[in-house]
């Protein structure tokens, strides 16, 4: 059984961070400087779990009144394609509906861009690099 949840302990919020440095930090090799940032502070972090087990994450700030980001999504390898990174995404915007957002934002890598076209996100820049890898802006209305 998958279920998400807001990461509200510090264990759960570790969870989230641990998840986000086996799949950034170590499979991409993006700096630990560049993916641990001081929006984990202010951010609202999510957790994915299979069971009881942490095995994906994501995390939303706002970033203007009604307009929020969606930033770090990530599962683990062992876990990709079963849906839960969908359901990552749905607690998401679900908690950004019940906070007042109407408009959420966010940089997908290139090769995610048709997980995030199905979820009803459309790109809004020409391909730019992050940490190295190619990104595309992507938006979303969520009323």
């Amino acid at each position: 059984m998958q279920k998400v949840k807001v990461a509200a302990t510090p264990l759960e919020k570790e969870q989230a961070m641990e998840i986000r440095r086996t799949v950034f930090i170590e499979e991409q090799g993006v700096p630990a400087s560049i993916e641990m940032d001081a929006n984990d502070a202010t951010a609202v972090h999510f957790v994915g779990y299979q069971l009881e087990e942490p095995i994906a994450a994501g995390r939303i700030r706002e970033l203007e009144p009604g307009t929020g980001k969606v930033e770090r999504v990530c599962v683990l390898p062992e876990y990709r394609g079963q849906h839960i990174g969908v359901l990552v995404m749905q607690a998401m915007e679900e908690h950004a509906r019940t906070i007042g957002m109407n408009r959420l934002k966010l940089n997908a890598q290139s090769y995610a861009i048709p997980f995030y076209e199905k979820l009803g996100y459309a790109i809004t820049s020409p391909e730019f690099f992050e940490a190295g890898i190619s990104h595309h802006s992507m938006e979303k209305n969520i009323l």
